[in-house]
């Protein structure tokens, strides 16, 4: 298998005690990696340094090869990401905020802009200004530009907050397909497991700034009733949280 992402003894601290603690992790291409974990895990920290906004006080991520602290650029050259809160131009309508993000990238024409409008279910919104939009309309077009460029890896803090239960199984959908059909690499993080369960071949349970284990979705669920269960015996047998933790 191809290794896409790999992190390498990963740590960042805070004053607070919060961060990452030796993280290591290898995400293989056409993985729909799930990073699940409770609020103030450290999932936010990691991919933060993933996508070079923060600097880790040791390791180093590698994408695509390229190291994210020495070879920015070489790095992200083929990474799509959203973290934490989609932004856009309050003032542009759809079209117009993803025809500015296109500018960086020759390959893009409007053809692709109309094809990711439709893939993430806003193509009938393209003309409206994205001030009038709901926080699940905002997310869904924070999500068409992380995919606009064809990225080979896709970066997703928690990518379906906001979104009702049908733009969750549209979302599902086209991760699914674009990991299947053009092996687009992705890692995702979240705090529902059940969605995970839905989306993620592989899941990595992280707690308390540690990963505690990864594991194929399908072995999980072959000894597990649920990911649920797997995630409360993984922080129990880890001597984490009681049971009542999830």
């Amino acid at each position: 298998m191809e290794k896409v992402i790999e992190i390498l003894n990963l740590t960042k601290t805070y004053g607070n005690g919060r961060g990452i603690y030796d993280l290591n992790l290898d995400i293989y291409k056409g993985d729909i990696f799930g990073f699940l974990g409770p609020n103030g895990a450290g999932k936010t920290t990691a991919m933060k340094i993933m996508t070079g906004l923060i600097r880790p006080e040791n390791g180093d991520v590698k994408i695509l090869g390229h190291s994210v602290i020495e070879e920015y650029e070489k790095a992200m050259a083929k990474v799509g990401c959203l973290i934490e809160i989609a932004e856009s131009y309050q003032f542009l309508s759809a079209f117009e905020n993803l025809k500015q993000i296109a500018r960086y990238y020759p390959d893009v024409d409007y053809k692709r802009i109309d094809e990711v409008l439709e893939l993430t279910g806003m193509y009938k919104f393209k003309h409206e200004k994205t001030k009038k939009f709901s926080l699940g309309m905002k997310q869904r077009l924070g999500l068409a530009a992380a995919v606009l460029s064809r990225p080979k890896v896709v970066i997703l803090d928690e990518p379906l907050n906001g979104l009702d239960v049908e733009g969750m199984i549209d979302i599902r959908k086209m991760i699914q397909s674009l990991a299947e059909k053009e092996q687009t690499t992705f890692f995702i993080s979240s705090h529902l497991i059940h969605d995970v369960e839905l989306t993620c071949n592989r899941i990595g349970v992280i707690y308390n700034g540690r990963i505690l284990n990864v594991e194929n979705t399908d072995a999980i669920l072959k000894n597990y009733a649920t990911l649920e269960n797997y995630f409360v015996s993984e922080v129990e047998r880890n001597g984490r949280v009681s049971s009542s933790a999830s």
